[in-house]
């Protein structure tokens, strides 16, 4: 039988080997420095596409990793239309969508990035506003009152990673974390953002949605930490990549005990990746702007530009003029005469392959 981290004496007074972390540590905020003046020469509306971008990945992947598949399209409404950016021709998004979004806005937005219970059970009551978690009722807006496993795989063969303290355990646990985090200055911001997660985990306060809001308080801290209401690289989108990573490391910290040296080198090359990933973003954005600038007074119709920005925006497969024609719910001849337009005036291009299968592609 395991004995837990939590079921240790004093297990929060947690430590770790400096010098194992300390080269990882400045290689990390040497990047989000190097990312943070990289955006510093955008222009305002770059800098909030990129935002925007940034946080699409992290709403989506973040519910991905609880093998929850949000639609990204409305992710983007529900995103733009809380930063007051344009989001024209954009997908309506669903409550839950909506939810999920205000939870992360909150935690990565606003300057007072503060922990407190309210807060906490807000976010929760976001992301379940049904009540419900898939097929089945769960408590909202409070701490659990039952005791629960972190488990995975299918019915009949569960792997227990953990098991969180006892419900009664939980109004002094989560008390001691929310002081913890609101009022400790002495540790660097990035290992406190490493901290957080994994003390927040263990605990494991609610009945579900645990993991989603381990990785808002990671935001929260990091978008501390970089100085910034702005979020331009995804902890969220790393995590999901290295998903059995993540949840073996989970489970080995949670059999061992306060000290979490491995735990601390795990997240911070995981946010030394997800930083390197960041400027895909960046420079997509400013790619995206550059073809504006050239293509725009080429554009003839709201269509053209609709499909122009899905084209930009990971479009699945090829485009056809079939597709155009059901996507932009006009005739196949409407859409044959759209495409020739913009071909004609080398905005996109005809692909190689001919016949049946005739598609097209940016030009940029």
């Amino acid at each position: 039988m395991a004995i837990y981290i939590h079921k240790r004496h004093n297990w929060t007074n947690f430590h770790w080997d400096e010098q194992e972390i300390i080269h990882l540590l400045s290689e990390v905020r040497y990047l989000q420095g190097k990312i943070i003046g990289k955006v510093e020469l955008l222009s305002f509306k770059l800098k909030d596409e990129a935002n925007l971008e940034t946080l699409i990945q992290d709403v989506v992947q973040s519910s991905e990793i609880e093998g929850e598949i949000l639609n990204p399209e409305q992710v983007r409404s529900s995103i733009a239309t809380r930063l007051g950016l344009d989001n024209s021709n954009l997908t309506h998004p669903d409550r839950h969508i909506d939810g999920v979004v205000e939870m992360m806005l909150d935690a990565t937005q606003n300057s007072d990035k503060t922990l407190s219970e309210e807060r906490l059970f807000n976010w929760q009551g976001a992301l379940f506003p049904t009540c419900r978690s898939g097929l089945y009722k769960i408590e909202i807006a409070k701490w659990r009152s039952g005791d629960t496993q972190v488990v995975s795989g299918g019915m009949g063969r569960e792997i227990v990673h953990f098991e969180a303290p006892k419900a009664e355990k939980l109004v002094e646990e989560m008390t001691k974390l929310i002081n913890w985090f609101n009022t400790e200055l002495s540790i660097d911001p990035v290992l406190k953002a490493a901290i957080a997660h994994l003390w927040f985990v263990t605990i494991h306060p609610f009945d579900d949605g645990n993991g989603r809001i381990a990785r808002a308080i990671t935001d929260m801290q990091l978008s501390k930490a970089d100085g910034v209401n702005q979020r331009f690289y995804s902890m969220s989108a790393q995590i999901k990549n290295e998903r059995k990573g993540y949840y073996d490391i989970l489970e080995k910290t949670q059999k061992g005990d306060s000290e979490i040296t491995a735990w601390i080198v795990w997240f911070l090359k995981c946010l030394q990746k997800a930083i390197l990933s960041s400027n895909t973003i960046i420079d997509k954005v400013v790619k995206k702007h550059h073809f504006w600038t050239i293509n725009a007074s080429k554009i003839s119709n709201d269509r053209q530009r609709l499909m122009l920005n899905k084209l930009m925006d990971n479009f699945e497969g090829n485009l056809t003029s079939s597709k155009w024609a059901k996507m932009t719910k006009v005739s196949a001849d409407t859409a044959l005469r759209d495409i020739t337009d913009l071909v004609n005036k080398g905005v996109i291009l005809k692909a190689d392959s001919g016949g049946r299968s005739t598609n097209y592609e940016l030009n940029w």
